[in-house]
């Protein structure tokens, strides 16, 4: 199997990075890229072929990830329109619909529209999978293949859905990080040091993320148990839902979910 990137940046270097650790071959992958020193990184990171554009050996391959900034997508798959066979063509780039990039491509259809998040970037991500209808089994067995090089996947039954995939997982490190962000600067004012402070908030959001993980009840009745009526963690909770932090919260991903649909009709039009 061979595999082509159009794109070399972080998302795409994650992806091939991960490939190789599962053993697969570099002179199964080849990357276009325009920036030659993002071409000599990657050559010399991975041992991959690099082009400066799409070629004829660039399109012998059995999958194309599409691997760009969803705003240079449309120029980037220009060079593809009408040259495609029967290759699989893995979106990674964020909002665009399939309807757009198969218009972009010449009505071409075997695409898997997926969205990946930056924990990626270190083998712990998330990406959200939908495939056309026209994507074989084997066509889907080898996109999530690709994405598990990087994480988990799950498989999403309607493309409508993505990008709520996309204000959930895709937006959501941002979140924990906000969330972070805030713990760390109380503890600060606590009195802790930085280097404490840091390491309090990280672990302790570490610790209970992996606990939850590994539990089968649901959140919030793990969350009762650390509460004991009257206790600390009980204040800081009622302090919370005075806020309204929970509301927020919710509103907040239902935004990026309205921006994403936004951004999909702005990014997709003609």
């Amino acid at each position: 199997m061979k595999i082509t990137f159009i794109g070399g940046g972080n998302m795409a270097v994650a992806l091939i990075g991960g490939l190789r650790k599962q053993g697969f071959s570099a002179a199964g992958i080849q990357v276009v890229e325009p920036f030659e020193e993002s071409r000599d990184k990657l050559t010399e990171a991975f041992g991959v072929r690099c082009a400066a554009a799409v070629d004829a050996a660039a399109l012998n391959c059995e999958i194309l990830v599409l691997a760009v900034k969803p705003q240079q997508l449309r120029e980037a798959v220009a060079p593809l329109c009408g040259k495609l066979t029967d290759q699989l063509v893995v979106s990674i780039a964020a909002g665009l619909r399939m309807a757009d990039i198969s218009r972009w491509l010449g009505n071409y259809r075997k695409l898997v529209r997926t969205m990946p998040n930056t924990p990626a970037l270190i083998g712990a991500g998330i990406t959200g999978l939908c495939a056309d209808p026209s994507v074989d089994l084997e066509g889907r067995t080898t996109a999530e293949r690709i994405l598990k090089a990087v994480g988990s996947t799950v498989w999403i039954d309607s493309e409508e859905k993505m990008d709520a995939v996309t204000a959930v997982s895709g937006s959501g490190p941002a979140y924990v990080f906000y969330f972070l962000e805030a713990m760390e600067t109380a503890a600060l004012k606590l009195g802790f040091d930085a280097r404490s402070a840091r390491q309090l908030t990280v672990e302790t959001f570490l610790g209970a993320t992996h606990l939850a993980e590994q539990s089968n009840e649901p959140i919030s009745t793990l969350r009762e148990r650390v509460t004991s009526k009257g206790g600390t963690t009980e204040a800081a909770l009622l302090s919370f839902g005075a806020s309204g932090i929970a509301g927020a919260i919710e509103h907040g991903i239902m935004a990026a979910e309205t921006r994403g649909r936004e951004l999909g009709d702005i990014l997709g039009k003609d």
